[in-house]
């Protein structure tokens, strides 16, 4: 879950608050209902989706949201999981009385383990699932870098630890003013190196 967590809260405090949830949900319906963990999920998701809906002057569903998700966290520790559970409950509470209230300021940052976590934070783990979550929330093509994040798993388990799919994938995730350049950059990597891989597989073929 760490990966998925930390990608989570960074893409959160990039201020992408719709697509965080992206990070948590297949964790979270992976999880038995009703356990700490899968309460915990839940009460991230709903608390992004307070705020997003907040942002965009929902006020009723912000409320609704606040509420259940405040309810889904009620019985975590202050920290869970190295996350700030208690200044989101607290946020949660506020923005159930006055949703009007993300106008005048922003919503609280995410931490974990006392850190708010950047996206230029992340580790390899952790980039792979942000990059695919914002490749979907912006509009690029999500193929490709899938396609780049099997490339750039395979070449770490090789021990090429230069790879240029790590790399770019790095910069995709964490360079927002030239995101679409770099992903111009993964599509095309990713095309020569399919094309150099079906080159040598017909070298073999009868």
């Amino acid at each position: 879950m760490d990966a998925h967590l930390r990608a989570g809260v960074a893409i959160y405090n990039a201020g992408h608050y719709h697509a965080a949830h992206d990070a948590w949900e297949d964790r979270w319906l992976e999880l038995e209902s009703g356990t700490p963990d899968e309460r915990f999920l839940h009460g991230l998701i709903q608390f992004t989706a307070a705020v997003h809906h907040a942002r965009n002057r929902n006020w009723s569903g912000a409320t609704g949201l606040a509420d259940s998700g405040r309810g889904y966290l009620a019985d975590l520790p202050p920290e869970y999981r190295g996350a700030n559970v208690d200044a989101v409950r607290t946020y949660l509470a506020a923005l159930e009385r006055d949703p009007e209230r993300i106008e005048r300021g922003p919503p609280p940052a995410l931490t974990h383990e006392g850190t708010a976590l950047g996206l230029g934070d992340l580790d390899f783990a952790a980039t792979t699932v942000a990059a695919a979550v914002l490749a979907e929330e912006l509009g690029y093509d999500e193929a490709a870098i899938e396609r780049a994040v099997e490339y750039a798993r395979a070449d770490l388990e090789a021990g090429e630890e230069g790879s240029r799919f790590v790399a770019l994938l790095f910069d995709f995730v964490r360079d927002d003013e030239h995101r679409a350049v770099v992903a111009q950059r993964l599509a095309e990597q990713g095309q020569r190196r399919a094309g150099r891989d079906a080159d040598v597989g017909g070298l073999f073929e009868e």
